[in-house]
């Protein structure tokens, strides 16, 4: 059974959270502000985080800026900022979805099993080995591990899904709401900034071993160069 660690300075909020993820099935882990809920982290045995911004003793950013200095560990941002900056600076930090409040218990749930879902190996086939590749990029998907030329890029589970769709058919151009289908699941909003942030991280990464095997299409969205 996952557990999630649920980070709101709000008590109301943290009960619908807590009733909501232990009716779907989860185990649950509070904290009232950001310094219990690295702490929490630290002691290990979490799966994914819930995590609010604003919040005292260290806020969301901060916590997920330590978290993600250690761990690919998924998180979730809550906040009832629904600026568009807030959301992409969440993003650029490495959270792997974003929920505005107030939003339905139902929604939670959702969000929460989606991201737990890119987790999971799939089952091994014939056309879907669980190494993929593509000139110096490699995907482990059962070890969910990214390499280029034998060296390591630490991806969220976002970016592990969005590089991974890419990479099923280089040279192919995504238009973003094909990308969220693929990384998200079906009826996410998600708005063009959010495929961007993500992209550019992956990137950055990818640029940090002297990469470059993503394409920008104007107009129409990302491709993996064929020659890689």
């Amino acid at each position: 059974m996952s557990r999630v660690l649920v980070v709101d300075d709000d008590g109301h909020i943290r009960d619908v959270m807590r009733f909501t993820l232990q009716q779907g099935g989860f185990q649950v882990v509070e904290a009232k502000d950001g310094a219990e809920a690295f702490a929490k982290f630290e002691a290990g045995g979490i799966d994914l985080i819930v995590l609010d911004i604003v919040m005292p003793e260290s806020d969301g950013l901060e916590v997920c800026r330590r978290v993600r200095s250690k761990s690919r560990l998924p998180i979730i941002f809550v906040s009832s900022r629904d600026e568009e900056l807030d959301r992409v600076l969440g993003l650029e930090l490495g959270a792997d979805d974003y929920l505005v409040k107030p939003f339905s218990p139902r929604e939670l749930l959702a969000r929460v099993k989606a991201v737990l879902r890119r987790l999971t190996p799939e089952p091994i086939s014939a056309d879907k080995p669980p190494i993929q590749r593509r000139g110096a990029l490699e995907m482990d998907l059962h070890r969910h591990r990214c390499t280029w030329l034998a060296n390591e890029v630490v991806l969220t589970v976002t970016e592990f899904a969005l590089l991974l769709s890419l990479l099923a058919a280089p040279g192919r151009v995504f238009s973003r709401s094909e990308l969220v289908d693929r990384a998200y699941g079906h009826g996410h909003v998600i708005t063009e900034r959010t495929v961007d942030s993500h992209i550019r991280r992956i990137r950055q990464k990818l640029g940090a071993l002297g990469a470059d095997p993503i394409e920008t299409v104007y107009g129409l969205g990302y491709r993996l160069k064929e020659d890689l």
